[in-house]
């Protein structure tokens, strides 16, 4: 690959766990919302404090649950943050909306990478944002997963989507210093993306991070 890898740590919880993934290489830092379920949602006071204290050239992204567009504006103008990672899919029309009122805020749509339907969803939806993130969410279940989900979904629909796509990729579900070497190869995502795969009883594991962080370096070699 001509570069490495980008990397995403998400469900930041704290300025200290913001700094830490910062100081170990992380270009994008995931902050957590209300979900209807899965781990890392902070209150949007917190978020708030965490972001302005991300430096420069570190993107910092929203995870919202929510697909009305003035109730996406309001909660980007309350937590200051410089991205939005859209989880739910939004009506037609809706990301026009969020351009147009949030001039410079990066725009990220989840793609819960289900089947083959998927790779029609992210060529629909990519004109529209800056970026897709592919996962391993169940938007049409009972109580929607959103993300977060610690599995691994079919990365050949993934490498389908990323070939497809005209925007940036970023990979997540089930990653971990373990497989991401894998995943790099199978897919060649811009970026990966994670949660519960370097985090210990629910708080971010320097360890682990550090292991991740050398996998990718190697991976994108």
């Amino acid at each position: 690959m001509s570069s490495i890898t980008r990397v995403k740590v998400c469900c930041i919880a704290s300025v200290a766990e913001a700094q830490l993934a910062v100081q170990e290489g992380a270009a994008a830092l995931g902050l957590v919302s209300a979900m209807p379920s899965g781990p890392g949602p902070i209150d949007e006071a917190d978020i708030a404090a965490i972001a302005p204290r991300v430096p420069p050239g570190v993107t910092t992204l929203l995870l919202t649950s929510r697909t009305d567009p003035d109730a996406i504006i309001d909660q980007q103008r309350r937590c200051g943050v410089s991205g939005i990672q859209l989880c739910d899919r939004l009506e037609s029309g809706a990301h026009r909306e969020l351009r147009r009122a949030m001039p410079g805020i990066r725009l990220v749509q989840v793609i819960h990478v289900t089947g083959q339907e998927s790779i029609d969803e992210a060529r629909s939806v990519a004109p529209e944002v800056d970026a897709l993130l592919l996962d391993s969410g169940r938007p049409d279940a009972p109580v929607k997963e959103l993300g977060g989900t610690g599995r691994v979904h079919d990365w050949t629909v993934s490498r389908a989507i990323r070939d497809a796509a005209p925007v940036p990729v970023f990979l997540a579900g089930g990653l971990n210093a373990e497989n991401v070497g894998e995943a790099i190869a199978a897919v060649r995502p811009y970026a990966v993306d994670l949660c519960t795969g370097i985090r210990i009883d629910g708080q971010l594991d320097k360890a682990r991070l550090v292991a991740f962080m050398l996998a990718v370096r190697r991976a994108s070699a």
